[in-house]
């Protein structure tokens, strides 16, 4: 099964039902070395390159009863200070 959330492709899917707790990860999910909570108080996971690699959402089952339609979701981006230097010249 694959996922679409955003920009992201989730090819593995997991469900803990005993702790309400979804995984979603694009590829190998060992290959996570940072992590990071969202303002959701869920976790992402990214690589070395600082993509992401990983999403964890907890208490998804009461999030999805509560959702009217689609659940918005925040995740953390990242951006070089390179490309943010540029933006102010």
């Amino acid at each position: 099964m694959t996922v679409h959330i955003g920009p992201y492709i989730f090819d593995r899917v997991r469900y803990d039902h005993d702790a309400d707790v979804l995984y979603f990860s694009q590829g190998d999910p060992a290959r996570a070395v940072d992590f990071e909570e969202t303002p959701g108080g869920h976790a992402v996971s990214f690589d070395e390159k600082g993509d992401l690699v990983g999403l964890t959402l907890v208490d998804i089952g009461k999030l999805l009863a509560e959702a009217e339609g689609e659940l918005l979701l925040e995740l953390p981006a990242k951006a070089s200070a390179a490309d943010l230097k540029l933006a102010l010249a």
